[in-house]
C-alpha cells in the first residue's frame, strides 16, 4: 500500500544513500517531458526536505531547461536489491552552476567529477512509498566508466565548447541557462 509522508525519515536517507540509480522526471508546459536515469556518486540529502544532486554534461540539458520554464520536479528511487521499495520525492527545483554561490557551496559535498556541468537543488514537499513487488531484482556490477573518460579527455575548454553546442538548448529550443 502507498504512504504519503511529509519528509525524509532517517530510515529513508539511508534507503536513498543505498540506491547506485535515481531518476529525475521534469516537463515544461508544453513540448516533451524528461525523465532520466542518473547514477555515479551524484545525490546528497541535505535534510529531511532538501536534497541535491550533481548534474554531469551529457548529450543534453533538458532537465536545466524546464527547470526555467516550470521549477517542478520527481525523483525516483527503486530497490532492486533486497526489501522492495520504490520511493518517489515531489518537490521544486533550482538549478546551479559554478558561477553560483549555492553552487559553491554544495560542490564540496561531491567528489571531483569530470564534466561537472550544474547542481540541482531540490525542496521536497511530499514523499510516496509504493510496495516496488514488481520491480526485478538486479545485481550491481559496477559504475561505467565511459563518461568519466569522455570528459577528463575533453579537457574544460572543449567541455565548455561542447556544453554550448549541444546544452545550451533543449531538444523542443528551451534556453537552459548555460
Amino acid at each position: 500500500m502507498s504512504k504519503f509522508l511529509p519528509e525524509i525519515s532517517t530510515a529513508l536517507k539511508t534507503f536513498i544513500e543505498a540506491q547506485q540509480i535515481f531518476f529525475v522526471a521534469t516537463a515544461a508546459a508544453e513540448g516533451r517531458i524528461n525523465l532520466s536515469p542518473k547514477g555515479l556518486d551524484t545525490f546528497r540529502v541535505i535534510d529531511s526536505n532538501k536534497v541535491i544532486w550533481l548534474n554531469l554534461t551529457g548529450s543534453g540539458n533538458e532537465t536545466a531547461a524546464h527547470l526555467l520554464k516550470n521549477d517542478r520536479m520527481t525523483i525516483m528511487f527503486c530497490s532492486f536489491e533486497g526489501k522492495p521499495l520504490i520511493l518517489r520525492l515531489y518537490g521544486n527545483a533550482k538549478i546551479y552552476h559554478d558561477r553560483d554561490a549555492k553552487f559553491q557551496e554544495y560542490i564540496h559535498l561531491f567528489p571531483e567529477i569530470a564534466g561537472t556541468r550544474q547542481i540541482v537543488e531540490m525542496h521536497v514537499d511530499s514523499l510516496q512509498t509504493s510496495c516496488g513487488y514488481a520491480v526485478p531484482f538486479m545485481n550491481f556490477k559496477e559504475e561505467r566508466q565511459q563518461l568519466n573518460s569522455w570528459a577528463e579527455k575533453q579537457g574544460e575548454e572543449r567541455l565548455q565548447n561542447y556544453r554550448k553546442e549541444k546544452n545550451s538548448k533543449s531538444i523542443d529550443g528551451f534556453d537552459t541557462g548555460l
